[in-house]
């Protein structure tokens, strides 16, 4: 079976090689499908749809909990509440492809558009959060404050909003949008989520070459874009070779989504490597020792100066050594250290 050609604004192409969730829902009258896909399994009398798919984002969401538990315990680290949002958004996202790819909403449910467009507005959004999260290091507002922390969630939540009705509004045939010619939601797909991704790449090379004397973390960088390009390409262009190979085991979808996976991981490990340790307990340590250290100095110069006293007093010093401790003794360290203590 041949698949459609590319064309701009079009989900045919990518539709006719991959199960994307908003496929069923746009290009023909009964929505476009993939040539071949992951075969499905039956648990309890539920069919369930790409298996080995919905292991990896059961594996995403624990590693996603691991990361945002270390990003909370850093609690000086800069950035750290605006990241930790793209982090929420990333696991609402894998919540709802879980739901959506496996099935547990079938296609033929009322409440699948719906769904779908809420999913396409949480990914549009996690986008843009990251987008904004690179302007985080340049310091245009103080990282941690209301400023910093309500623009990116006020911001990411009309971009959330709006990509939902746009995709909703696609689906249902309202105004001027039509299921069948979805460009806009096309450009939003690709394009807008796209150009987003790339500015934050550009952001953070900026950043570390400008602002870092270490440059390790380029190789973050580097590794996340290899990680989600490879991804990219392995589910638009190789995923039904992946699913013919593999006799329909797999397809492009679980590659893809594994990439992605390890993209985000990467931009964890990014964050990580740039923001250093946490100082907040360190400092607070390294101030208590120093206290004791200069509370020990006067003890052990008290202590001196009682010895040296008790020494001349009984040594052959005489007249010399009582007439001058007597005056020490009244006014000097001795009695600052009995007063003191």
């Amino acid at each position: 079976m041949s698949t459609p050609d590319f064309a701009f604004g079009s989900f045919n192409h990518i539709c006719s090689k991959v199960s994307l969730t908003l496929c069923p829902l746009v290009g023909e009258v009964d929505g476009v499908e993939p040539v071949c896909y992951s075969r499905n399994v039956r648990i309890a009398d539920t069919l369930i749809f790409q298996p080995s798919t919905l292991i990896i984002h059961i594996i995403a969401l624990i590693m996603t909990a691991i990361m945002v538990w270390h990003i909370r315990s850093k609690y000086t680290a800069v950035g750290r509440k605006e990241i930790i949002m793209f982090f929420y958004l990333y696991t609402l996202v894998t919540i709802m492809d879980f739901l959506l790819v496996s099935g547990i909403i079938p296609t033929s449910s009322a409440l699948y558009p719906y769904f779908t467009g809420v999913h396409l507005g949480l990914i549009s959004a996690t986008f843009w959060c990251l987008l904004l999260n690179g302007f985080v290091g340049f310091q245009f507002a103080e990282d941690g404050t209301p400023l910093s922390l309500w623009s990116i969630r006020i911001s990411s939540f009309i971009v959330f909003a709006a990509v939902t009705f746009l995709s909703i509004a696609t689906f249902k045939s309202m105004g001027p949008f039509d299921p069948l010619h979805p460009v806009a939601l096309w450009i939003v797909f690709f394009i807008f989520n796209g150009a987003a991704l790339l500015i934050y790449v550009i952001l953070q090379i900026v950043l570390v070459v400008n602002t870092l004397d270490d440059r390790w973390p380029l190789g973050d960088i580097v590794f996340g874009i290899i990680f989600f390009a490879t991804g990219q390409v392995i589910l638009y262009v190789f995923s039904v070779d992946i699913c013919n190979f593999a006799k329909h085991y797999i397809d492009g979808l679980f590659f893809g989504t594994t990439a992605t996976l390890l993209s985000v991981m990467m931009v964890y490990k990014y964050w990580d490597s740039i923001t250093k340790e946490d100082l907040e307990f360190s400092v607070g340590s390294k101030q208590n020792v120093w206290e004791v250290k200069e509370l020990l100095g006067e003890d052990e110069l008290a202590n001196g100066a009682l010895y040296s006293q008790q020494q001349q007093l009984q040594g052959g010093g005489g007249g010399f050594g009582y007439n001058g401790m007597s005056g020490q003794g009244q006014y000097g360290q001795a009695n600052y250290y009995e007063d003191r203590y």
